[in-house]
């Protein structure tokens, strides 16, 4: 009964709850592995704990992250690959959705999440850790809930919101919880974000070392992206557009010794280089010995086809002479079509540090797909290591929103998108003319293309320009105003089964 009982909690009326008569208190059905509330409130050690457990289980959940907002785009559509399908993967980027065939049930698992955050921020205030450092991570905690149910809201639209821990279940239906509105989810996330921003006071100074722990900054990155989609998609016009170009001014303006973009692109992700990494704003935390990277294991490739492959036109030199220890699989891959067009311009240091073509390593040399180097890691020994630290906030991400509030509000991005494409190509650099509002925002998302594979980025900026920069991007067979696929994902008929309240994603 108490895992059935718990993990109701976590995921609200997505799991079927066995029916008690008796009152649980919540400290009661807690496993003995976890840290209870009781203890976290007179230990700071317990509630440090806590805290951190937040940061681990946030950790746990970037491979829904990535997929979410990457896997929906153009970028791995129709690809080449040298293994069967991901079945996963597939069903995203072909679109092939529908009320009967739903990605992911359960809100994705976001709410177990959310249930451990509200926790942190009620517990951290009354325990025994010292105000200033309470403070400031409760403050953490308010921006990370608000990136959680902002992903929420962009995937799903409304969702159940829940703000305050839950103590006690007395019976099944008062877990039931009604899909709030889009407005006023958004509502709240704005409300997480000032609440972080006031808690965090007026410093914007990143963490030092690694930096993999939210922060003011984080929170002003989230505030440009989050009023660049209420401005476009909620109502809110250039008014919130606004609100976003100041959030994100007040970043560049930091621009400096300790936040800058990376001159080298592949500086950004080299795992030797984490600590107070210039690019970086909030990154989740992957090391040896800890947690590694595992959600690009299918973006790899297995080390016997490795031996019959090459990142030449050539038999040698084969993949796995060139990394001998590299091991996954292969089921993700992009098309001939997107790897000549991103491969086209070779002054581009963006696209061989994210990467690799691999061949047939036999004429006629045939391409057989890529593999995904962006995040590689580093070799221990005779081990492949995955411990690329996954970026949420770098500084390039403020760059494009800047550029893209702008253009928005008629302006000219013209300052942003160059120092974007300056570290791209170097002298050889594309110069950039100011055009029309439709002209500066493909210009921008070209950026978003050749910039962000493999980070989770490129769906949710087609979203956030609009509409129709995704049905001109997506192949209209997969998604276009007639399919059955919609831009919001449905929820699944067991979710509404066991929460009455619940109705379906509109559209399905």
């Amino acid at each position: 009964m108490k895992p059935n009982i718990i993990s109701l909690i976590m995921g609200f009326a997505g799991i079927a709850l066995v029916a008690t008569s008796c009152k649980q208190q919540l400290n009661e059905v807690i496993p003995q592995d976890r840290i209870s509330k009781s203890l976290a409130l007179t230990d700071a050690g317990a509630a440090q704990t806590l805290y951190a457990g937040a940061y681990a289980l946030f950790r746990s959940n970037v491979g829904t992250f990535f997929n979410l907002g990457e896997m929906r785009s153009d970028i791995w559509a129709d690809g080449i690959f040298t293994e069967s399908v991901d079945g996963t993967a597939q069903q995203l980027y072909t679109h092939n959705i529908s009320a009967l065939n739903v990605p992911y049930a359960n809100w994705g698992g976001f709410y177990g999440l959310i249930y451990t955050i509200n926790n942190v921020i009620d517990v951290l205030p009354q325990s025994p850790v010292d105000a200033v450092t309470s403070q400031r991570e409760v403050a953490e905690m308010y921006g990370l809930r608000a990136y959680i149910y902002y992903t929420m809201l962009k995937t799903w639209g409304g969702v159940p919101l829940s703000t305050t821990p839950v103590v006690t279940i007395n019976n099944a239906a008062e877990t039931y919880k009604a899909r709030s509105t889009p407005d006023s989810v958004m509502l709240q996330i704005k409300s997480d974000i000032e609440k972080s921003l006031q808690l965090f006071g007026s410093s914007n100074t990143l963490p030092a070392g690694n930096r993999v722990f939210w922060s003011r900054v984080a929170s002003l990155a989230l505030k440009g992206d989050v009023y660049l989609w209420s401005g476009t998609h909620l109502g809110g016009g250039n008014a919130d557009l606004t609100t976003a170009k100041t959030a994100l001014q007040e970043i560049i303006n930091l621009q400096g010794s300790t936040i800058r973009l990376q001159t080298n692109f592949a500086d950004i992700f080299d795992p030797t280089k984490k600590s107070n990494n210039p690019e970086i704003i909030f990154a989740v935390n992957y090391e040896l010995g800890q947690a590694t990277q595992g959600t690009f294991g299918n973006f790899l490739v297995n080390n016997i086809q490795a031996s019959g492959l090459s990142f030449a036109k050539a038999a040698t030199p084969t993949v796995s002479s060139v990394y001998p220890y590299v091991g996954g699989a292969n089921r993700v891959g992009m098309s001939q079509a997107t790897i000549d067009k991103l491969t086209a311009n070779a002054a581009d240091q963006r696209i061989p540090y994210s990467f690799k073509v691999m061949y047939s390593a036999a004429a006629p040399f045939a391409t057989r797909g890529v593999m995904l180097t962006k995040f590689i890691g580093a070799t221990s020994g005779t081990t492949q290591v995955y411990n690329n630290d996954y970026p949420v906030f770098r500084y390039a991400d403020i760059l494009l929103l800047m550029a893209e509030a702008k253009a928005k509000l008629g302006e000219d991005p013209s300052s942003e998108i160059s120092q974007i494409r300056a570290r791209a190509y170097g002298a050889a650099a594309p110069a950039f003319v100011n055009g029309s509002v439709s002209d500066n925002l493909n210009a921008i998302l070209e950026e978003y293309l050749r910039e962000y594979i493999g980070e989770g980025k490129r769906w949710w900026a087609l979203r956030r320009a609009g509409d129709n920069y995704v049905y001109a991007a997506i192949k209209p067979a997969y998604l276009s105003p007639a399919t059955v696929a919609k831009l919001l994902l449905p929820i699944s008929q067991s979710m509404m089964n066991n929460d009455p309240l619940l109705a379906q994603t509109p559209g399905y």
